[in-house]
């Protein structure tokens, strides 16, 4: 392990948590301006965030240690996930500790911890955000295995730092497989992102708000962590999308300078991939909730359909 993968590793984890909120403030702007609103500061978010810090936190009385220690753990989860995803470099200390199955068990346990954190208070609207929240995890954890089985089928591994390696030494390739697989990542992502069609991240309507309602009794520090731990999420998603379908761009050496200048091409590809999740937001119509199973079966299916014609292509 050179000093070089560890400054690489380092300013992984830095950009994350720094640019995360700026993509949030991206996505937001440009789906207002879409929606011709008046569009907030892209400063927005960690404007947010400033606010909550340094307001004081209130808890409900019967509130037990994991209510509490759940955005902590929470956003553990995230920022982990974010440091095994190659977002400007593969030469990553903790890339050969993980693969994606262990990326999707990260996901899977950040969202174990704030379900039974929003059950812990016996609140209705806790519960139910729980239970809504524990059901799109169980559709589409299944449909985003599939999609990384598909493209790793191509790599030969399930390392994304492998697949990307691998998939930008190829050059700039079409494979239907990866086709099918691209689609199904981007229903998976929007769901487990509570974005529209499946949920509205700025609304509190009882009926429709899923990731909204298990954050409700959250006050002060303790909801900056879940909102910092949220745009985590969206930029890992962001990264695991650039990595499997886009993965040009990325630093293979351990030269300082070829991380330095991975960045720029980050930051532009990520502008992209916001301005078109604001495009998608705006063109679709919110989903009832019974109407989301379909729709993350239609993931899977995709998914499992890439698997199958990339085994009969013989890649």
């Amino acid at each position: 392990m050179s000093a070089a993968s560890l400054s690489a590793q380092f300013l992984d984890i830095v950009i994350a948590l720094l640019l995360a909120p700026l993509l949030t403030g991206w996505v937001n702007q440009w789906r207002a301006r879409l929606q011709n609103r008046s569009a907030p500061s892209l400063l927005q978010p960690y404007r947010l965030l400033h606010k909550l810090f340094h307001k004081e936190s209130v808890l409900a009385e019967h509130a037990s240690p994991l209510f509490r220690g759940a955005p902590y753990i929470l956003l553990g989860c995230m920022t982990l996930a974010c440091a095994i995803v190659p977002t400007l470099s593969t030469d990553l200390p903790l890339a050969p500790a993980a693969d994606a199955i262990a990326l999707v068990g990260l996901f899977a346990l950040g969202r174990l911890f704030i379900s039974l954190a929003a059950m812990d208070i016996g609140t209705a609207f806790g519960t139910l955000g729980a239970r809504r929240e524990m059901l799109v995890g169980f559709l589409a954890e299944p449909a985003l295995l599939m999609v990384l089985f598909s493209v790793s089928q191509i790599a030969g591994s399930t390392s994304l730092t492998t697949i990307v390696e691998r998939l930008a030494d190829q050059g700039p390739a079409i494979y239907t497989s990866v086709m099918f697989a691209g689609v199904a990542f981007t229903l998976v992502a929007l769901a487990e992102n509570a974005r529209i069609p499946v949920d509205n991240p700025a609304t509190h309507l009882e009926l429709t708000m899923i990731h909204e309602a298990l954050i409700l009794e959250y006050s002060g520090r303790h909801l900056a962590l879940i909102e910092w731990a949220a745009s985590l999420k969206l930029f890992a998603y962001s990264g695991i999308g650039l990595a499997l379908f886009f993965p040009w761009g990325v630093s293979e050496g351990q030269s300082p300078f070829a991380v330095l200048y991975a960045l720029p091409v980050l930051i532009l590809k990520l502008a992209i991939g916001g301005f078109l999740l604001a495009v998608l937001e705006t063109i679709s119509a919110k989903l009832r909730i019974f109407r989301v199973p379909e729709f993350l079966a239609t993931a899977f299916l995709l998914a499992v359909i890439g698997m199958l014609v990339n085994n009969l292509q013989g890649h």
